[in-house]
């Protein structure tokens, strides 16, 4: 495998970063992930942005242009051979000191790695997800701001340590208000009575690219999207879940807090907007060959 280091591509043997480097000190840096299909890099430039604004809100400084960085993500998965599969590109901050100042740090380390993910089994797509509401709330949108996709990721990890001890794949997360923000690793959408409601990103959800796309994808058809504060209770009288994320695409959730959603079965509505997103992500995206 070829990994995209620094300023050029290295074997994985070679693909080696700094004990001092601060996003394993401190989980100082961003990242994004990136699907491609059909030999195409989906949502290349949408995500190129984000990790840029993320960047710009942790007053890290990418030492490459957003042309070189596209460049480098289609140019990775050339030397990967990958046609369908998933990229996770970083950015740290680099080599520093064992002190918490950033500035001190030498110059960002950028990362690419194109590869294979498969986050949930098959089967959980044709019957649908059961998930829990965790202890561990959303971080404060003043703390960790959840729009900045950054390397310290232990909010969601310590959620999802709470699904896995419940014997779930995934989990439902408040913010502090006790509002719904999101799951551990993806955006969370209701329906109800053919209306579409995903929770604002001020709620503590992550402004996801899927997210996004299946919104735009929806209104095309003619559904009504909200963006609106919801808690458990608009979840469990849904008549459908589903969750949507860059590795998840789409997924029903049928079960919450051992509340059947709807029919227990994953719905028409979310079938519907399934099939619609994988004819898009078969069709657009930048060209890898």
């Amino acid at each position: 495998m070829k990994i995209f280091l620094s300023d050029k591509l290295v074997d994985e043997k070679d693909a080696t970063v700094s004990v001092f480097d601060h996003g394993l000190l401190y989980g100082d840096g961003i990242f994004e992930g990136i699907r491609a299909y059909n030999s195409r890099v989906f949502l290349l430039d949408e995500h190129i942005d984000r990790l840029y604004d993320s960047a710009k809100a942790i007053a890290l400084e990418i030492p490459m242009s957003k042309q070189e960085m596209s460049e480098a993500v289609v140019n990775t998965c050339k030397a990967n051979h990958i046609s369908d599969g998933y990229i996770r590109l970083i950015v740290t901050r680099g080599k520093g000191t064992l002190g918490l100042n950033p500035f001190l740090c030498e110059k960002a380390m950028v990362i690419i790695i194109a590869a294979k993910i498969q986050l949930y089994p098959k089967s959980f797509y044709e019957t649908g997800l059961k998930i829990v509401t965790v202890g561990t709330i959303r971080n404060h949108s003043e703390a960790i701001n959840p729009r900045i996709k950054s390397l310290n990721y232990l909010n969601n990890i310590m959620a999802k340590i709470e699904a896995i001890n419940s014997g779930c794949e995934e989990c439902l997360m408040l913010n502090s208000q006790g509002q719904v923000a999101e799951a551990s690793g993806d955006n969370i959408f209701v329906i109800k009575k053919g209306v579409i409601t995903t929770p604002p990103s001020w709620c503590g959800a992550l402004e996801g690219l899927t997210r996004n796309k299946v919104m735009e994808l929806a209104r095309e058809k003619g559904y009504e999207v909200r963006e609106d504060v919801l808690a458990r209770y608009d979840l469990y009288v849904a008549d459908e879940v589903f969750l949507t994320g860059t590795a998840a695409e789409i997924i029903s959730v049928i079960d919450i807090d051992k509340r059947q959603i709807g029919t227990g079965k994953p719905g028409k509505v979310t079938a519907e907007l399934s099939a619609l997103y994988t004819e898009c992500v078969r069709s657009e995206g930048t060209p890898i060959s």
